[in-house]
């Protein structure tokens, strides 16, 4: 791996801050010319030869590099503790050199070598429902104690739900950035950031100071799948992002799964809609490691835990839950047991960590439950 002050890499990140200049133009300068330092020393009579390259980069490139901006990029490299890894390293991961319009270059914290280990990914809806999330953190825990690696966004919802499940498995876990490393999306997962980067990667293709634009998303999502033997779409909208994802799975050649969800909610229609394609339907960890082909009785792999409730009264109103809300008159009516009775044994329930309580008296089976 070359340090960030390495000329090829100082090159690298030169010719990436100029207006036109992206990862495919670059890939066609540096077999031009031979490597990013020689493009950028390309005369005006070399420039204006390449019929190939547009005019807002020929411009680009004849005005040269910002050096205060270049600069300014590996100061911020440095002072983050971060590492580059350029297509040209041995360490730069296999399976992304083989989708189209690979990154260049890669920025990271945390352990590099994570990049070249199995891993899936696990995608969906920032606005995820409480069951969405659960079976996110529950099929990234059951996928890490298997020693696979869980890829993911960061972005809210389900994202953070498998790089919890991830984290709280004790296994590792990458997140793939739509935005520099010092301007991490969403804000407030700076700290899940933080925890992932001492144990797993966080990682970027995107220069520093690059904010979360709408456009960088998509690139982002090649990345997630190029570095996935198979993506998992947990809970998503018909318009999602998490569909345009599973599609760039598809062009790469990996398995799609997906977890069905409620027919009422407007987060799985995407999911389901991946189904009736073609997509593996899938629920636990186990079904996960079956598509892929992995043996599911390795040492290590967690079952459910089981649940036992002596008093019948307690199981019947369990039985009336589930990972949706339920008003508690359809709770009464389906228990047959008098309301009072009914509110005595939620609230038992809740205290054990059964039931969650929600707003306007509706109960879901809570997360020891569903766990």
């Amino acid at each position: 791996m070359y340090g960030l002050n390495h000329q090829f890499v100082r090159g690298l990140i030169g010719l990436l801050t100029l207006q036109g200049v992206g990862p495919l133009t670059v890939e066609r300068l540096i077999r031009h010319f031979g490597s990013p330092h020689e493009a950028l020393k390309a005369t005006s009579t070399e420039i204006m030869g390449l019929s190939w390259l547009s005019s807002p980069a020929k411009k680009a490139l004849k005005r040269g590099v910002d050096q205060k901006r270049l600069d300014a990029c590996i100061h911020t490299l440095e002072r983050l503790g971060a590492w580059a890894i350029c297509r040209e390293d041995p360490e730069y991961p296999n399976s992304l050199k083989e989708i189209y319009n690979p990154p260049p270059i890669l920025f990271g914290l945390g352990d590099s070598d994570l990049l070249n280990e199995k891993s899936v990914a696990i995608v969906g809806a920032r606005r995820a429902t409480r069951y969405g999330q659960e079976v996110a953190k529950n099929l990234a825990g059951g996928l890490s104690s298997k020693g696979l690696a869980v890829v993911s966004g960061m972005a809210l919802g389900i994202d953070t739900s498998a790089h919890r499940g991830a984290l709280g498995a004790g296994g590792k876990t990458i997140a793939v950035l739509g935005s520099g490393l010092d301007r991490p999306y969403p804000a407030r997962n700076r700290g899940l950031m933080k925890e992932i980067a001492e144990s797993g990667a966080v990682i970027t293709e995107f220069l520093p100071g690059t904010n979360p634009e709408p456009g960088n998303f998509p690139r982002r999502n090649r990345v997630i799948c190029g570095l996935s033997q198979g993506v998992v779409v947990v809970e998503a909208g018909l318009k999602s992002g998490s569909l345009i994802t599973a599609s760039l799975a598809l062009e790469q050649g990996k398995e799609v799964m997906a977890v069905p969800g409620s027919v009422r909610s407007p987060v799985s229609k995407g999911a389901h809609w991946l189904i009736k394609q073609g997509a593996f339907l899938v629920e636990d960890s186990r079904d996960v490691l079956e598509v892929l082909g992995l043996d599911t009785e390795a040492k290590g792999y967690e079952s459910k835990k089981r649940i036992t409730v002596d008093d019948p009264r307690k199981r019947r109103v369990l039985g009336s839950l589930g990972p949706y809300p339920v008003f508690i008159d359809d709770i009464i009516a389906a228990t047959g047991l008098e309301p009072g009775e009914v509110s005595a044994i939620l609230l038992d329930l809740e205290l054990e960590g059964l039931v969650e309580a929600l707003p306007g008296k509706f109960f879901q089976i809570g997360a020891e439950a569903g766990s």
